[in-house]
């Protein structure tokens, strides 16, 4: 689980407020570079707890209205450039050039993961319309599953029903320029990852013996569910794709950039035994899609 995520779950207005200081100059340093406002100043008169929610609700209008969910296809170079100045992620990029060619930049909002996952493995289906094939059979029997553990009828129904036209109108006419437009319509896409946070939800708790050893915080798996899996905009973590990947049946390679030592890249495969066909390009908080070479 990321740190923030931890850090939101278990923060009372009390614990929030004795991070005040840093938190709002972090944000307002984000608006500085923008808009040129005035350095951070601690106003002891004003609710440090509600100025941080309200400037992290302006940073993520300011990213919603410039960033697309899923963005149009880039050569690899293109990170390489991103990072020109940093010596140590410029070389571990180049390491990635030999077995991927492209990356598909997605919006980060919390939900980068399972937007990726959406987009490649819809573009993947297209290709493959054997598996197209199988998703479809696996969503069908997915609903009565979340009825029977308690998950809302009428709000699930929804979401999973518009899942449903969704790979039932890509049968029909699958392209990958389809594929876009859903991923990019903001309210097909958000039903599509809510009704992913569900299965995920549903696999952690009906393994929630399992999983239970990896909750931190003196968590339930089912609290942990309503607090980081269900919401939207909540990160995911290793669970999270554990979970999911487990639950649909689907590999996933997750390429690490970071700053670990030397210039190989660590690579993780979910699960381990299956042959991945998404391959996800992880920075600190934040996932884009690989494309290989």
């Amino acid at each position: 689980m990321s740190d923030d995520s931890q850090a939101a779950a278990g923060d009372s207005p009390r614990t929030a407020a004795a991070r005040d200081d840093a938190s709002t100059c972090l944000m307002e340093s984000h608006h500085r570079e923008e808009n040129q406002t005035k350095p951070c100043e601690y106003d002891p008169n004003v609710n440090q707890d509600e100025l941080i929610m309200a400037q992290e609700k302006q940073i993520a209008e300011e990213i919603k209205a410039n960033t697309s969910m899923v963005g149009s296809l880039a050569g690899l170079g293109s990170l390489e450039e991103e990072y020109s100045n940093d010596p140590v992620y410029s070389s571990k990029v180049r390491t990635l050039l030999p077995k991927f060619s492209n990356v598909r930049r997605t919006r980060p909002d919390g939900n980068c993961f399972l937007r990726g996952f959406i987009f490649a493995y819809l573009e993947y289906c297209i290709h493959h319309r054997d598996e197209l094939a199988r998703f479809k059979k696996y969503l069908e029997g997915s609903k009565e599953e979340l009825f029977d553990m308690g998950f809302p009828k009428f709000t699930t129904e929804d979401f999973h029903e518009m899942f449903m036209e969704v790979v039932s109108d890509l049968e029909g006419s699958g392209s990958v320029g389809r594929v876009e437009a859903v991923c990019n319509d903001a309210g097909t896409s958000d039903y599509l990852v809510v009704y992913l946070r569900l299965l995920i939800s549903a696999h952690l708790q009906k393994n929630a013996e399992f999983f239970s050893f990896f909750i931190e915080g003196g968590r339930t798996v089912e609290e942990f569910c309503k607090q980081e899996v269900e919401p939207m905009y909540r990160e995911c973590d290793h669970l999270h794709i554990v979970a999911l990947t487990a639950a649909v049946g689907v590999g996933v390679r997750v390429m690490y950039l970071d700053r670990g030592e030397g210039a190989a890249i660590v690579s993780h495969d979910f699960p381990e035994d299956k042959e991945p066909i998404i391959h996800l390009l992880y920075r600190p908080g934040h996932y884009d899609i690989l494309y290989k070479a």
